[in-house]
């Protein structure tokens, strides 16, 4: 029998909420962000890819000519591979940053489908606005049986940091989205990266802290990773920052983690980039082995130390 994870993970979760395994599917609507069309910037944030964390991503369609003829039959033959509800990720770039009737049609799609048993939208906190939060709302009342996520990029809460990565808002505007979703019901899962150049163990806690402090439904804990083509891998063979090993890595998701909440649903621990464009870390191909090697440190904290759940922030 296999031994529980150590931490409320997100499998758990959704056995719980829905009795069975559900899957996750990444979806491409062909969707833009404000940091990459010339708004806010035309560069992207300096680690994201070209493809806007979106390569692993099933392309449904475009604002330009609206959902492919084939979406419904392309996520319907997905879907049942496994035999299991899934969760539709929309994933690449900005999810909420677009025409709003298109917006509708493809989570409308979407949630349609019986397979699928809710959405989960990453987006950004200073494209959460009235016309989303409507939309969201209408969205939960056509379809209450399925659920509805909203995924915030966060990774830091530094403002120095927060320039260098050109994220493009600061931490009023990641409150004031945050919050928006909070008052309309609609749960909120966290990302956060761990390890970005020139932060320290006990900066990356006071934004686990920070975190911790606005409990949201979940968190998503990100190692960085640099990629080809991306102004982070310039500074990166420039010498400017070293990425983490994974000892590092899983001494710092095992303090987030005893630092949060214990009904925060962990929807992440690590992560990987696609292989033919990741410079650095490459030990995260190796995902069972660090798997393991996490699970075993976190049970060994539980047994020795304990975990000093729901420490409190001065931080908001």
């Amino acid at each position: 029998m296999e031994k529980e994870k150590p931490y409320y993970a997100l499998d758990k979760y959704l056995k719980e909420t829905f009795g069975t395994k559900v899957y996750k599917l990444s979806l491409d609507a062909g969707l833009s962000c404000p940091n990459r069309d010339g708004k806010i910037d035309t560069r992207g944030c300096i680690f994201c890819s070209a493809g806007g964390s979106g390569e692993f991503a099933l392309k449904i369609g475009t604002p330009a000519t609206g959902i492919f003829p084939d979406a419904t039959t392309l996520m319907q033959n997905a879907f049942r591979e496994k035999g299991h509800p899934y969760i539709a990720y929309f994933q690449a770039f900005t999810n909420t940053y677009g025409d709003k009737k298109y917006l509708k049609e493809v989570y409308t799609t979407a949630l349609s489908l019986d397979e699928v048993a809710g959405i989960s939208i990453a987006t950004r906190a200073d494209c959460i606005d009235d016309e989303v939060l409507t939309l969201l709302d209408n969205l939960k009342t056509e379809f209450p049986t399925k659920f509805i996520w909203v995924e915030l990029g966060l990774q830091t809460i530094h403002p120095q940091t927060i320039q260098y990565i050109r994220r493009g808002y600061d931490m009023d505007v990641f409150y004031q989205g945050f919050q928006a979703l909070q008052t309309h019901n609609i749960p909120v899962v966290i990302h956060v990266i761990l390890g970005l150049p020139d932060e320290s163990t006990d900066d990356m806690m006071q934004t686990i802290d920070y975190v911790n402090k606005l409990h949201p439904f979940g968190v998503k804990l990100q190692l960085l990773h640099v990629l080809k083509n991306t102004d982070l891998a310039t500074d990166y063979f420039a010498g400017k920052f070293t990425t983490l090993t994974m000892e590092e890595y899983l001494e710092l998701v095992v303090e987030s983690i005893c630092r949060l909440r214990k009904d925060i649903v962990i929807h992440r621990v690590t992560g990987d980039g696609p292989k033919d464009i990741t410079i650095a870390p490459t030990w995260c191909f190796r995902k069972t082995k660090t798997l393991n090697v996490f699970h075993h440190m976190l049970w060994d904290r539980n047994l020795s130390q304990g975990c000093h759940y729901a420490k409190e922030s001065h931080l908001i």
